[in-house]
């Protein structure tokens, strides 16, 4: 079975699309598929579903989308010639909860992973043009927005989210590589965007600064800076970073700026994004 989640859902067996065009339905396989080869608990359908409020039929309902869905599966397994393997084999029901089997299918979500990986060690081993390569290789794995086409609950959110975060590492540091690589007047276009889809991503403007500042616009990348400091004041009470903050003064004194954007001093915490 191969899954995508970095897009639209799809979710194929012998090549052969199981996914349902039911909202519900295809809610179910998408949480699935997000932990495929993994036990998802009734309760935590039941949740994705309906949220705090299911109805006194959710577990029957339910029922029935797993069904619906191995209806499907086997319609694929017959097309695709595989007549030894049942569907509930594939759709697994388990004490508690179902599974689905990959059986050593394709996942974009672990492969995004696996790039990613592959980026940051070339990264820790200063090989930028090898680390921008692999996390640009990783970062096309995305086709669209992750799910946009899975009406989500609280637990496909979550995931998603979590999916968005990976994507940004990935891309953060991918602007890192090809930054110490010099093409910061080539990222300004693409930066410019960024900022203004991520107002609060520190890193992210951190890079902008430096790309504007390499490229002889200092002004603009004092600008940055200071819009920045205004949403982060009006928006959470906080003041940039002081890892940003020297970055700041370093291009207001037109001191020699340094070979990379600035990290800042607590990732997780100041890594805002909307």
């Amino acid at each position: 079975m191969d899954i995508e989640v970095l897009g639209p859902l799809s979710v194929r067996e012998h090549g052969i699309s199981i996914a349902p065009t039911a909202p519900k339905p295809r809610q179910v396989l998408a949480l699935l598929a997000l932990n495929a080869d993994h036990v998802v608990p009734v309760p935590t359908l039941i949740e994705e579903l309906w949220d705090e409020q299911p109805p006194r039929s959710a577990r029957t309902t339910l029922q029935t989308y797993i069904l619906q869905l191995r209806e499907l599966i086997g319609e694929a397994l017959l097309q695709g010639g595989d007549h030894a393997t049942k569907a509930k084999d594939i759709l697994v029901t388990l004490p508690g909860g179902y599974r689905l089997e990959t059986r050593g299918g394709t996942l974009d979500f672990q492969e995004l992973e696996r790039r990613a990986g592959a980026g940051y060690r070339a990264m820790d081993a200063e090989d930028y043009a090898g680390a921008a390569r692999r996390l640009r290789d990783a970062l096309s794995l995305w086709t669209g927005a992750a799910l946009a086409d899975v009406q989500a609950g609280s637990q496909i959110t979550l995931e998603v989210r979590r999916l968005e975060e990976t994507r940004l590492c990935a891309l953060d540091q991918r602007i890192e590589a090809d930054l110490r690589l010099g093409h910061h007047r080539e990222l300004l276009s693409e930066l410019t965007v960024l900022v203004n889809r991520y107002p609060m991503h520190e890193s992210l403007h951190g890079q902008f600064m430096l790309a504007l500042h390499r490229s002889g616009r200092r002004g603009e990348a004092l600008n940055v800076y200071q819009r920045l400091r205004t949403t982060l004041v009006r928006e959470l009470g906080l003041e940039p970073s002081t890892a940003l903050g020297r970055l700041q003064r370093s291009i207001l004194m037109a001191h020699p700026e340094p070979a990379a954007a600035p990290v800042p001093d607590s990732v997780g915490a100041r890594l805002v994004t909307r």
